[in-house]
């Protein structure tokens, strides 16, 4: 195919290749691990995966659904994985503090406190630091980390004046401007491999034949983000006591894995996130573990309950356990690449569709 080769030169664009040599900036080399073996699958396919390392990944919710927990989370995961990285996180909503970041066992000296008010200010400044690092050269070029929390508290700068004003009108070009600040964003991010983390906030659908969800902020956010993960929870009891949360997570758009599947994952006041919870259900789901009256019988024919095997899970969830595990999750959330016959019931043409 010289001659693809020849076109690739002549379009003079240095991200333009063979898409058998890469495709420069969608490729997804790498994850960063969320925290949670289940949340990882839902977002990637693979308990060991997480969000993608290119990518704009969204994570929507009510409030205290955890959705700051999980992208501290994800920081946490990113800087332990790249020892000579950074964090840059634009924050609108004044929560993070200094003891939170260290109480998450984040390294303060290497993630940077950014606030920002309107979406222009996030726009201009995230722009500015992906056009610096783009400038440098690849080899030296140090993994850097993106994170708004949140979208749904940006304003902009016409609102801002308008309240300044004592005026009372709402600003309808928001939508607007935020869809133009992610079309620039998106394609600079995976450019320049870098990933992002965006949160927003849910609000109740007036109107709706059904109780629906939908995520603010206009379309631009849902066109940009290669996954949507919408939150909701309900409270954990032990007794009567309250101990914390478990969220379902619905994964409402992905182009890396299987939309509309849903997990659910804890969060506890004394241990924040559960790595293994969720993974009994897929044991279950695939045989790995059998249901037995009240009880779960395991490979080696042992009878236990659910409870004890999510209180103590290294000892029931084995290396065996987790390779069969990762297999079953691939074949829950990935994309079947499985030829499927459809049949043109007016030509009575067969037809071999390969689902991507």
């Amino acid at each position: 195919m010289d001659f693809l080769k020849e076109i690739v030169k002549t379009t003079g664009n240095e991200y333009a290749a063979l898409v058998s040599d890469g495709v420069e900036a969608g490729d997804v080399d790498s994850f960063i691990d969320s925290g949670s073996y289940i949340f990882n699958a839902l977002l990637s396919g693979s308990i060991y995966g997480g969000l993608p390392s290119n990518k704009i990944t969204a994570i929507a919710g009510e409030s205290a659904t955890g959705k700051t927990f999980f992208v501290m989370g994800m920081v946490k995961s990113f800087l332990d994985a790249n020892p000579d990285a950074g964090v840059l996180y634009f924050e609108s909503e004044s929560a993070i503090t200094k003891q939170m970041v260290i109480d998450r066992g984040i390294d303060p000296n290497r993630m940077v406190i950014v606030p920002v008010t309107t979406v222009q200010e996030f726009r201009t400044q995230a722009i500015r630091v992906l056009d610096k690092f783009l400038e440098q050269n690849e080899a030296d070029r140090k993994p850097i980390m993106l994170c708004l929390d949140s979208l749904g508290m940006l304003s902009t700068t016409k609102e801002v004046e308008d309240t300044s004003d004592g005026k009372e009108t709402r600003d309808m070009t928001r939508a607007q401007v935020l869809k133009a600040a992610f079309r620039v964003l998106t394609l600079k991010l995976g450019k320049a491999k870098v990933p992002m983390v965006v949160t927003n906030h849910t609000y109740d659908v007036v109107g709706s034949m059904f109780p629906t969800k939908e995520m603010g902020g206009g379309s631009g956010l849902k066109y940009a983000a290669s996954s949507i993960i919408y939150l909701s929870k309900k409270k954990e009891k032990d007794g009567t006591e309250v101990i914390g949360n478990i969220v379902h997570c619905k994964n409402a758009k992905s182009r890396l894995t299987v939309e509309n599947k849903m997990v659910d994952v804890r969060l506890t006041y004394t241990k924040g996130l559960d790595r293994y919870y969720g993974l009994l259900d897929l044991a279950l789901k695939y045989g790995i573990f059998k249901s037995v009256s009240t009880r779960i019988e395991l490979p080696d024919g042992t009878k236990t309950f659910g409870k004890t095997i999510n209180n103590d899970p290294t000892k029931f969830f084995t290396e065996d356990i987790m390779k069969q595990l990762d297999e079953c999750a691939t074949k829950e959330f990935k994309y079947g690449n499985k030829a499927e016959e459809v049949v043109d019931g007016n030509s009575e043409q067969t037809w071999y569709i390969k689902m991507l």
